[in-house]
């Protein structure tokens, strides 16, 4: 299975990460500014009636190169003016392209809350993201037990960071509300797959208790996609290969998420 061959790449970059010095990052980050508040940036301070979390990604696995002429912070910069509520980054190198130093730029260039999307397997890859200038991590169900899930989400807590917590299908979910996670991330993509059906999010938004706050991820591309996930209750969205295949991305975001309406119904 793919997902297997990229939890093993990950287990050998942490290898790599012998010399990392926990008593060093805790002692940087507590002389760090606070982070941004990733969670709050999609609910109580989002610019429309649906949160965006904007995705600067050069490749994936499943589609290859996406985007070309890729500089993520312009990008980001774009995202930006374009009201993206928070951004997200891709600092996977091997199936992603992306890299620790493009999170580093876009962090010095914005002022909105960013998520460093990767495969978190060990607690150092979670001090790196707060060193690196990460608001928030992902950690996806699939590739950690309820208990690493658990250990994780403290030490995010304990370093101020949020935790999007990635789920595809009931048992994943589950889990994930055992821990009462406050952000809960449905990933339309089936990572084992790559197949992406946005019914996912509807069938498990069902079971999500009132008050938590939900992120539709993947395969969202039209306006008739935002009207969809809106009506089923989705509170956020992460998008990120729709507006890379864009050859303006401020007007993508514009022409995507002035799609969605407010609640007194007038388009926002």
């Amino acid at each position: 299975m793919f997902l297997d061959k990229i939890v093993a790449t990950k287990r050998t970059e942490v290898e790599a990460m012998s010399s990392f010095s926990i008593a060093q990052a805790e002692k940087t980050i507590s002389e760090m500014p606070s982070c941004l508040g990733f969670e709050k940036a999609l609910t109580t301070r989002k610019n429309r009636a649906m949160g965006l979390v904007a995705e600067v990604k050069k490749a994936s696995p499943s589609k290859g190169l996406i985007r070309e002429d890729f500089d993520p912070v312009l990008l980001a910069s774009s995202y930006q003016r374009a009201g993206a509520d928070c951004i997200s980054v891709l600092t996977d190198v091997d199936y992603f392209q992306g890299s620790n130093a493009y999170l580093k730029a876009v962090r010095q260039a914005v002022n909105v809350p960013l998520l460093r999307k990767d495969f978190t397997i060990d607690p150092k890859q979670i001090y790196e993201a707060r060193l690196i200038g990460a608001d928030a991590i992902l950690l996806i169900a699939a590739i950690l037990t309820t208990d690493q899930m658990k250990q994780y989400l403290k030490l995010a807590s304990d370093l101020g960071l949020d935790a999007l917590v990635e789920v595809h299908d009931r048992e994943e979910l589950e889990r994930a509300l055992e821990l009462d996670t406050q952000l809960i991330g449905i990933n339309n993509r089936n990572l084992k797959t790559f197949v992406t059906d946005l019914k996912t999010t509807e069938e498990l938004i069902q079971y999500i208790p009132a008050g938590k706050t939900i992120v539709s991820e993947s395969g969202i591309s039209s306006v008739q996609d935002m009207a969809y996930l809106q009506q089923i209750g989705s509170q956020a969205v992460l998008i990120g290969e729709h507006f890379m295949r864009q050859p303006v991305v401020e007007q993508a975001v514009h022409d995507l998420m002035g799609s969605i309406v407010n609640t007194t119904n007038q388009t926002v």
